[in-house]
């Protein structure tokens, strides 16, 4: 056992893991990457098939990423912005404003995912109230909503398992049904349902409007739920209800930003232009935690007042706007402009759908859904009966375990097996990584799965 193994066992805490169970096992320690392979401590290359939790972009020691952060490192790493500004954390919000949604035109810096939504949030409750109508507190959210872990975040969620312990902690949102036409309980044939979940919103708009400060909402994927993509039309509808009922629209893309749907941001695809949009993940390459909340002006202008009025957003963080995080995501804009990774997915994406295909036809996968390249695969016990496995054998783990012996790293979200590489990978490595997961898939469950002992939080 590699030391650094040991101290890990004996020291660390890891999030979404039962310990118990991690250190009762050998587990791989990773000690370098190069582009997107991992690289553990016996050498070992594997490729980085969830690019590092959804935040790696142009590959691993990408030299462009890694000189703006050395030469920012030469210049300060570190300055509040609390009565300070600094130089990259000023160029990176005028980029953001030039690439987002046209509307979003202030930029709120944070850490993570969780704190750009807290930030939304906050601003969304407290936008209201400055403008007289104090009744608006309430978020509505979607079932099997996952926002981040922090209290605010946790309360507009809808993950039973995640969520349920910290109940009494809680706010509580209005739920409206996740539209995931797989999983659809509202109608017969989802496919001609004329999206039976929008008019349960609308419903919903009608009897709680007055109290509503905000909708949030993942356009398009549902990415910690298991991928579940909502149908065509349904994130422009939901745009349209929210400004005919004067809510506003906060869109999370803290998972779907920076090029994963095959656009800048999902909203994109159905030119829609929110109230509110929360970054992260991407934001910086998957090089430095860096968070941003964008806004319109008429948000920005409610808080503006005399210092007496006491109208300010009394919200911060100590590293907010950090310069090299910030120096970071400037050289992953720069990037994506001068490589045109966007205009380049276009092939990666028609590549993974072609192998998908494939997998779809399997005995025991239930569903495969695909936007950009963000991939849910669901395993099902019995297919035509839409039976899962039980929890406790826990096949989507043995899947993913399977695929490390072939040298890919991929997690699991219960039974759905998620796939999201690098945007960086090359239409052959989108090609075997997905080969390996099929390889995977069909000797897992053809052995009759009984678990061998796993639980579902092994990986």
């Amino acid at each position: 056992m590699h030391e650094a193994e040991l101290k890990d066992k004996q020291y660390v805490w890891h999030p979404f893991t039962q310990m118990q169970d991690w250190v009762s096992r050998p587990q791989q320690v990773i000690a370098a990457a190069k582009g997107i392979k991992l690289i553990d401590t016996d050498g070992n290359e594997f490729f980085d098939g969830v690019s590092s939790l959804w935040v790696n972009i142009h590959g691993h020691r990408k030299a462009e990423i890694d000189e703006a952060i050395i030469e920012q490192l030469g210049k300060v790493s570190h300055t509040t912005m609390l009565g300070l500004a600094n130089i990259p954390a000023s160029e990176l919000a005028e980029q953001l404003v030039g690439i987002a949604p046209p509307g979003l035109n202030k930029v709120f810096y944070s850490d993570d995912g969780s704190t750009a939504v807290e930030v939304a949030l906050k601003m969304a409750f407290q936008y209201w109230q400055h403008l007289g109508k104090p009744n608006k507190q309430k978020f509505i959210s979607l079932e099997q909503a996952y926002h981040g872990d922090t209290v605010g975040t946790v309360s507009v969620g809808g993950i039973d398992l995640f969520h349920r312990v910290f109940k009494p902690l809680l706010f509580t949102p209005v739920h409206i049904p996740a539209p995931s036409c797989y999983h659809c309980q509202l109608a017969v044939d989802p496919a001609v349902c004329g999206m039976k979940c929008a008019a349960v919103l609308e419903q919903v708009l009608v009897e709680h409007h007055e109290q509503v400060a905000g909708l949030i909402i993942e356009p398009l994927v549902q990415a910690a739920a298991g991928m579940l993509m909502s149908p065509p039309g349904y994130l422009a509808k939901v745009r349209e209800l929210t400004r005919k009922y004067d809510i506003l629209l906060i869109a999370d893309e803290v998972a779907t930003g920076f090029g994963r749907t095959g656009k800048m941001f999902a909203c994109e695809h159905e030119a829609v232009q929110p109230d509110m949009m929360t970054l992260s993940k991407g934001i910086t390459g998957g090089y430095m935690p860096l968070a941003a909340t964008l806004t319109t002006d008429e948000v920005y202008n409610a808080f503006l007042g005399d210092y007496t009025a006491k109208k300010t957003f009394y919200h911060g963080h100590s590293y907010t706007g950090n310069p090299l995080a910030c120096a970071a995501a400037l050289a992953n804009l720069k990037i994506f402009r001068e490589e045109n990774i966007i205009k380049g997915l276009s092939p990666k994406i028609a590549a993974a759908a072609d192998s998908l295909a494939e997998i779809a036809n399997l005995e025991h996968v239930g569903d495969v859904r695909q936007c950009g390249l963000i991939v849910g695969i669901e395993l099902m016990q019995d297919k035509s009966r839409k039976i899962p496995y039980p929890w406790e054998l826990a096949a989507g783990a043995g899947v993913c375990l399977q695929a490390r012996k072939y040298e890919l790293i991929i997690r699991p979200i219960g039974d759905v097996v998620i796939f999201m590489p690098p945007l960086s990978s090359t239409v052959t490595e989108i090609k075997t990584m997905l080969d390996i997961i099929k390889r995977s898939i069909n000797e897992v469950t053809a052995a009759g799965w009984s678990g061998g002992g796993l639980q579902p939080t092994d990986l």
